[in-house]
């Protein structure tokens, strides 16, 4: 592991980080107190706007003056919220609904019976906004649900990779089946135009979704094309036919088959929707549009403004020209009035993916889950999307120059660089939350669930100066009860589970903060070991109820490589293994057979039965012996698909993010054939069968 020792921070520099929340040290691997850089420290400082060279007279302070209201308080119901030292002015509470409290001069606290909501908080010179979230979500009924990467699960109609009618068909088959969810990949928008980056967890966006994910073919619109029109509408259609073929070709492994390929696949649509919006709407059509223009406002008109400006002057919005590179700019909004059709075309699709979402989770309630869709939330846009421009630059809440990632561990030994810029916590609290509140909003529109990626950035995230390595990076840390108590009250505001993917090295203080507010948390078996103790395979009793019990995600191997050890050859192949070959077999072969013996030991595996399929289904029996409320299975899982949707630590050297579902020979298995696989309807069987 690359651990760099740096010499403590200088006494006041540590003493401003201090107050800013922005750490001068941190517990490594190992419990080891770790120094940052002095560098990193004064980075972090600089891109909260604090001035680490200025006399402390002029410093900006993120703590008011005594008896001043915080930028920010927030509390939960049922709790008192506790109130700065040294308030003598009397107080005046303006709830959400309206109803107006007022309090005597030198309350400490502010009531427990506050109900959940966003209220304000004044004195007779101030007002600061206050939130209180719900005492705690209510848990999720106890179900099980296939965790899938929409873009790889292809049916005969799709056009070159999995669309949001091919989700409601999931959706549909496997609520039939007993599911109760569906988790899929962050559907966030991606640039209009093309990219090297595949990734769903670098979007532009995370405000909006997808329109590559449209299912052209169920848009009423065709049905009022002109005859020229229409003619091409079928030619594009029947372009995507034969790169649908293409892709789901039969090759071995994936080696030679042609990849799913995003910007192919936008470049066929993009031309069809084209002509779609330019065809009449009917009325009701219209007045939903309209209505979803009011409810969507101005954000989505930046967003829309942005894809615009992308398509004219390319996807770096530093190197458009000046006027352009704000969005409320004088020459951003010329721009606007001169481009109203362009404008429109990408809130329109905005709109139109917002009505498939609803009719896929429309579909799934309809098939009898309990939850339907559950969506995820990536912990970060590009710094070159939309969201970077219309809520960065000067007075934004998104840091400038810097990255978020992880510093160096056992799993990263050189740290992480995600390329994200961060969320600035102090402007995020001079706005009450609004946008972090927009975003959660946004993402339950249309979700029983939301599974929130690296759920320990909403208590703080490891920020890396633009130019330097993760190993030079800090953590600066957030509100946790303000995030915690927006992501809870939306949730229940939509009726939804908030499943926090809690994996890797996290504070214990973080899981018990996210258990107590009845926010789930995330349980790979292969990971789910005593270490406090002798580090023995926990049994089904010692898991924790509040989890997503899963085998893997969509950054770890398959269960079927896992079980034959492919992942190793891979890496091997790829020269990722730390390691001796034989050394890493040995040590996963040990590791392995602990967990088989315990299977063996509760009976779910017989001593003959070595095939790679049962002990697929053993696995997922013990999975559903454990107390866990919900149970997630990897749909490749279903079809013995060994290869992995994203390898971590490679770029170009693995297809990542491009694979579709395969059987174990690597033979694409689209959504059709796996609806009538006896494999996948064995893995069923065992998921029923098992449950309490």
């Amino acid at each position: 592991m690359v651990e760099p020792h740096f010499a403590p921070v200088p006494e006041d520099l540590a003493a401003l980080a201090a107050e800013h929340g922005v750490a001068t040290a941190y517990r490594a691997a190992g419990d080891r107190h770790t120094h940052v850089s002095a560098t990193a420290v004064r980075h972090a400082l600089a891109a909260l706007g604090v001035d680490p060279d200025a006399p402390p007279a002029r410093r900006r302070r993120r703590r008011p003056d005594p008896g001043a209201l915080p930028a920010c308080l927030a509390g939960r119901a049922g709790r008192a919220v506790p109130l700065p030292d040294g308030s003598t002015a009397p107080l005046r509470l303006r709830l959400e609904d309206g109803t107006v409290r007022d309090l005597p001069a030198g309350t400490t606290a502010l009531p427990p019976d506050l109900p959940p909501g966003y209220h304000a908080l004044a004195t007779p010179v101030d007002e600061a906004p206050l939130i209180v979230a719900p005492a705690r979500l209510a848990p999720p009924p106890r179900a099980w649900g296939w965790l899938a990467q929409l873009y790889s699960v292809l049916s005969h109609r799709s056009w070159g990779m999995g669309d949001l009618a091919d989700l409601a068909e999931l959706a549909s088959w496997a609520g039939a089946a007993g599911a109760g969810f569906v988790q899929i990949n962050p559907l966030h928008a991606a640039p209009p135009t093309p990219s090297a980056d595949p990734s769903p967890y670098r979007p532009a966006t995370r405000a909006f979704p997808d329109p590559v994910y449209l299912a052209v073919d169920r848009i009423p619109e065709a049905d009022a094309l002109p005859p020229a029109h229409r003619a091409r509408l079928d030619q594009l259609a029947e372009q995507a036919a034969a790169y649908r073929h293409a892709v789901l070709l039969p090759n071995d492994l994936g080696d030679t088959q042609q990849l799913i390929n995003r910007d192919a696949v936008w470049r066929i649509k993009r031309e069809a929707l084209t002509l779609l919006h330019a065809a009449p709407r009917g009325d009701a059509r219209e007045a939903a549009y309209r209505a979803y223009l009011d409810e969507a406002g101005p954000r989505l008109t930046d967003h829309a403004t942005w894809c615009a400006l992308t398509e004219a002057h390319g996807p770096d919005f530093r190197a458009w020209p000046a006027g352009l590179r704000e969005p409320g700019s004088t020459d951003t909004v010329r721009f606007r009035t001169a481009h109203p059709v362009s404008v429109d075309f990408h809130r329109w699709l905005a709109w139109l993916t917002d009505t498939q979402l609803a009719e896929a989770q429309h579909a799934a309630r309809a098939a009898g889950m309990p939850l339907g869709v559950v969506h995820d939330l990536a912990v970060g846009a590009h710094p070159d999307g939309s969201d970077a421009w219309a809520l960065g630059g000067p007075g934004g809440v998104i840091a400038e120059r810097t990255s978020i990632g992880s510093p160096p561990d056992a799993f990263n030994p050189h740290g992480q660089n995600w390329g994200l810029p961060p969320w600035r916590p102090d402007a995020l609290a001079r706005t009450g939350y609004a946008p972090f509140r927009d975003l959660i909003r946004r993402a339950l529109r249309h979700a029983g669930g939301l599974r929130v990626d690296h759920v320990m950035g909403l208590f703080r995230l490891w920020w890396i100066p633009d130019g330097e390595p993760p190993t030079h990076g800090t953590y600066v840390h957030y509100d946790h009860d303000a995030l915690l108590g927006v992501l809870a009250i939306e949730a229940e505001r939509a009726g939804a589970a908030v499943i926090g993917e809690d994996l890797g090295t996290v504070e214990p203080a973080v899981r018990r903060e996210l258990a107590d507010r009845g926010i789930l948390g995330t349980g790979v078996l292969w990971f789910e070991r005593a270490y406090e103790t002798d580090g023995h395979p926990k049994r089904p009793e010692e898991w924790r109820e509040l989890c997503l019990a899963t085998l893997t995600t969509h950054d770890l191997p398959s269960t079927a490589a896992r079980l034959t050890g492919d992942h190793l050859a891979l890496r091997h192949r790829l020269g990722l293994l730390p390691g001796d070959l034989s050394a890493e077999r040995a040590e996963d072969a040990a590791d392995r057979e602990e967990w088989l013996d315990l299977l063996r030991e509760l009976g779910l595996l017989d001593k003959r039965e070595t095939g790679e399929e049962e002990q697929v289904l053993a696995l997922h029996r013990f999975l559903r012996r454990t107390p866990a409320r919900l149970t997630g299975a990897w749909l490749p899982d279903a079809t013995g698909d060994r290869r992995p949707q994203n390898l971590p630590g490679t770029v170009d050297e693995y297809p990542n993010w491009r694979l579709p579902m395969a059987d174990p020979r690597g033979r694409p298995v689209t959504l059709d054939e796996l609806r009538l696989s006896p494999r996948a309807s064995r893995l069923v069987e065992a998921l029923n069968r098992d449950a309490p």
